[in-house]
């Protein structure tokens, strides 16, 4: 069993504590779900090695039903069908421009604010490439579970200004990609979106 498997069954079992914990009136069921919480935060923290202020600080005592985390990222391509990249100031390499959805934002206006302050493009959505589930993806291990929302978006104004919270941005050659942060997006997935824009292919990949 990899990394990736094991995080994903360490997620599902804190999950089902944090929902009996939730839920759960009798004191010996929250006791019993309470321990299974420290069961799944020790397996967590032998795993990624975080530690247990830091497990404590990312995954607090849930107040609400536990759900999948949505990371939403958006590609344009210029008119010579160059890629454009975001350099994440987290780990220095490049990935598509996005982030975590915002409460209070629909996906489409989250990617749009996300490139505005990323790349300093405004851009339209025009159309949802792909949902992607990343525990199907080759990710490296990562402890929250996670759905990808990716857009096709084009740009409606043209010139690049990098944001603060992002290193760098460019247009790249598909054939040519910089160092992925993998986290984000994969080198593979990139290419693949990138073939379906310039197909004209319009659908939707999930999962």
């Amino acid at each position: 069993m990899n990394n990736n498997e094991l995080l994903t069954l360490i997620t599902r079992l804190r999950s089902v504590a944090d929902i009996g914990l939730l839920y759960a009136k009798n004191e010996y069921d929250i006791e019993r779900y309470t321990e299974l919480q420290q069961i799944g935060n020790e397996m967590l923290d032998k795993v990624t090695g975080w530690g247990a202020d830091a497990i404590k600080f990312n995954f607090p005592i849930a107040a609400d039903y536990p759900t999948a985390k949505v990371d939403v990222r958006g590609i344009v391509l210029s008119a010579d069908n160059k890629v454009l990249l975001a350099k994440e100031s987290a780990d220095g390499r490049w990935s598509l421009p996005g982030g975590w959805a915002d409460v209070g934002y629909s996906p489409s206006e989250v990617i749009i604010k996300e490139f505005q302050e990323e790349t300093g493009l405004d851009v339209v959505p025009e159309t949802l490439l792909a949902v992607f589930d990343k525990k199907m993806h080759p990710h490296p291990a990562q402890p929250w579970y996670v759905y990808k929302m990716i857009f096709h978006c084009r740009a409606a104004s043209l010139i690049l200004n990098k944001g603060f919270d992002v290193l760098d941005v460019q247009y790249f050659d598909v054939d040519n990609l910089p160092e992925i942060s993998e986290d984000r997006i994969l080198k593979s997935q990139i290419i693949t979106l990138c073939q379906k824009i310039i197909a004209g292919d319009k659908s939707t990949l999930f999962d």
